[in-house]
């Protein structure tokens, strides 16, 4: 009887032990909740930013892309008119 009571009192008091584990599970409170949802829209804020940056990049890109095509043909008309004026005071020379 005595061996019954004792495992009886081990049960019972693992069993409380168990509920209050249980019950006790440590929830969020309002300040953490409010700072994990400016967490989040810091990350998000941030995102979006990055994403515009990438776009913007891109974007200067191909204009960088433009001026280049553009120099080269500002450059090349250069050289034609440069060899025409050449060609022409050969002429007058001679």
């Amino acid at each position: 009887m005595k061996f019954l009571a004792k495992n009886l009192r081990l049960i019972l008091s693992s069993l409380a032990v168990i509920a209050l584990l249980i019950g006790c599970t440590q929830h969020p409170d309002e300040e953490q909740i409010q700072k994990l949802e400016e967490t989040k829209s810091a990350a998000l804020s941030a995102e979006k930013k990055l994403s515009e940056k990438k776009k913007e990049r891109s974007d200067l890109e191909a204009q960088l892309e433009a001026k280049k095509a553009e120099l080269a043909k500002v450059k090349a008309e250069k050289e034609r008119v440069k060899q025409k004026l050449e060609a022409r005071n050969a002429e007058t020379q001679n």
